[in-house]
Parts: structure tokens; C-alpha cells; sequence
């Protein structure tokens, strides 16, 4: 008969569900594989939790991640966007980091506008 393992220790996770800082969509990941995503989760946290930044610069950084093309996170950049408020950020501030991140999208542009002249060149030179 084979023992069942002790539970994985997980207090990064455990604090970020309390803090309401838990994306649900790792539910299943983390059951699967609790040591991996609590190690993945302990090594995100590190930086914020050095306190190298001020926690006002933090919030803008994380708004700004979130609300990059590449990730659109809403949850999260709601949840940084209350907590920038929250530490006095003004929103200007907030808006001037969302127009800054807005900028990445335009490489959509810078790449598909040349492939799109390309092919419709070759479109039209057909016979």
C-alpha cells in the first residue's frame, strides 16, 4: 500500500488567493503541479517584494503589464489600477501609462502593412 504525499506547502499561493490576487485560470495548474506553480509564483514575487520600487511605481509597472497587447489581463490591471488609486496615484498618471502601453499594438502595423503592400503587389501583378 503506497502512502499518499504530504501536501505541497504553498504560502505564496496561499497569500495571493487571500489578497485577492489569484487568477482563477491557474486553479488546475496548480493542483496539478503545486510545487512548480508556487515556485513560479514565489520567483514572480520577488522584485515587488525586495522594495526596490515604491509601491506607487510598482501598481504603474503592473498596470502597464497587464494592460500590454500581449498579455490584456483586465482582472489584473483593475485590481492595479484600485490599488494605484488607493496609493495616491493620480489619473493622469494611470492614463499616461495606459497611452505609453497602448504603443506596443502598433507593431501589428509595422509588420503587417509592409507584408500587406507585398501581397497586394503580387496580387495585382498576377495574370
Amino acid at each position: 500500500m503506497t502512502m499518499s504525499p504530504e501536501p505541497t506547502p504553498t504560502p505564496t499561493i496561499d497569500r495571493m488567493q487571500q489578497e485577492g490576487n489569484w487568477n482563477p485560470l491557474w486553479d488546475r495548474l496548480s493542483q496539478w503541479d503545486p510545487e512548480w506553480t508556487e515556485q513560479f509564483m514565489a520567483m514572480n514575487a520577488t522584485p515587488i517584494r525586495r522594495g526596490v520600487f515604491p509601491p506607487e511605481f510598482v501598481e504603474l509597472l503592473s498596470i502597464a503589464i497587464d494592460a500590454a497587447a500581449t498579455h490584456l489581463y483586465a482582472p489584473g490591471v483593475r485590481r492595479h489600477i484600485r490599488a494605484a488609486l488607493e496609493l495616491g496615484v493620480t489619473r493622469e498618471q494611470i492614463l499616461t501609462v495606459l497611452q505609453m502601453v497602448s504603443v506596443l499594438g502598433i507593431h501589428a502595423c509595422n509588420l503587417g502593412v509592409p507584408i500587406l503592400e507585398e501581397e497586394l503587389a503580387a496580387f495585382e501583378a498576377r495574370p
